[in-house]
């Protein structure tokens, strides 16, 4: 159920209708914009009374039930798009914001010369695993404490905000410490004890769309993070299994629309993941510029040949820079559509 409360309603007014909420065995959600408070109520039963309660308590404007079992991450709830904030720029603002790295931190040198390399092409977020979930339990797992070390010490020399892996609820605490966005693996998308540890983490997550999960699954998973007090959850769609073999997984490229027409989330689309081939990552970049997601998560390596994990998708430092030289006018379209539609609504 949504509350929406009048322009310019007093505090006591609002007080009191989270009160009532409260009252009826319902947890209260708000919103506060400059002019107007937003109210969401989740619980479980009937909400009829509630409802026909607050419709009657002074500063209420309307209530109206929400259809979809997500309910803070709907559209419904919140209709202007949210702007997550990390190291000064917004993701789901007036910047595409591209994230880049290797799928491993390997070694200082690595993690070193890719956070420049990336930085000068214009990424604006280093992407680099110190813990790596892997299928096999003898391949490469990451360098864990580490490699969170080697990625701190990036940011401090380039400037780059850190986006790395959390694998455990038991691990939240201490990558939070070095983190400014923390990835939910697509393994790990409905891992609910982690998703309730990230929710009081108290930094932005990216949650990657599990392989056999519809929208609906991704959307409950974020409703997760959000009900447990995270608002800041970026969407990532990272390709799905099917049965096509051509690629590693198989991109779908409409999530990105339904998902801006479902939620006021940011989505990131990671071309990498998607299609496994290094060849095919600029065509899908542009693919996912174009259609509208809000940045891209790119795995970029200086010699992927020697890379311990996913070298085959990785890109070369010199293939990154120059898929930012063709992307260019992309972004310069993307930004003119964004700007005008932020304008539209009032934003």
């Amino acid at each position: 159920m949504i509350i929406s409360m009048r322009p310019h309603a007093t505090r006591e007014e609002i007080d009191h209708v989270c009160e009532r909420i409260r009252e009826f065995g319902y947890k209260v959600h708000s919103i506060e914009g400059e002019e107007r408070v937003v109210i969401g109520v989740v619980g479980i039963g009937d909400v009829t009374a509630c409802l026909e309660s607050l419709e009657a308590t002074p500063g209420v404007e309307r209530a109206m039930r929400i259809s979809a079992p997500y309910k803070f991450v709907s559209k419904e709830f919140k209709k202007e798009r949210t702007q997550v904030r990390v190291d000064g720029h917004e993701i789901g603002g007036e910047e595409f914001i591209v994230m880049a790295g290797p799928c491993s931190v390997e070694s200082e040198q690595q993690i070193m010369e890719t956070a420049e390399g990336v930085r000068k092409a214009g990424a604006r977020i280093l992407r680099g695993g110190a813990f790596k979930p892997r299928t096999s339990p003898y391949d490469f797992q990451g360098m864990e404490l580490e490699g969170l070390k080697l990625l701190r010490k990036a940011k401090e020399a380039t400037g780059l905000a850190i986006i790395t892996e959390v694998m455990s609820d038991r691990d939240v605490e201490l990558v939070a410490e070095y983190a400014d966005i923390m990835q939910v693996g697509a393994r790990n998308m409905q891992n609910f004890a982690l998703l309730k540890s990230l929710g009081k983490c108290g930094r932005p997550i990216l949650l990657k769309r599990g392989m056999s999960s519809t929208i609906k699954e991704l959307l409950m998973s974020a409703e997760y993070l959000v009900a447990h007090g995270n608002s800041n959850v970026l969407l990532c769609e990272r390709g799905i299994r099917t049965f096509e073999t051509a690629t590693r997984n198989t991109c779908d490229i409409a999530a990105v629309p339904v998902l801006n027409e479902m939620t006021h989330l940011p989505v990131i689309l990671d071309p990498s993941h998607a299609t496994g081939k290094r060849s095919l990552v600029p065509a899908v970049a542009r693919a996912g510029v174009a259609i509208g997601a809000d940045g891209m998560i790119v795995e970029v390596h200086p010699n992927p040949e020697k890379a311990v994990s996913d070298g085959a998708q990785s890109l070369t430092l010199d293939q990154f820079r120059n898929m930012m030289t063709q992307l260019k006018p992309y972004f310069d379209l993307w930004k003119q559509a964004r700007v005008a539609e932020l304008a539209a609504a009032g934003v």
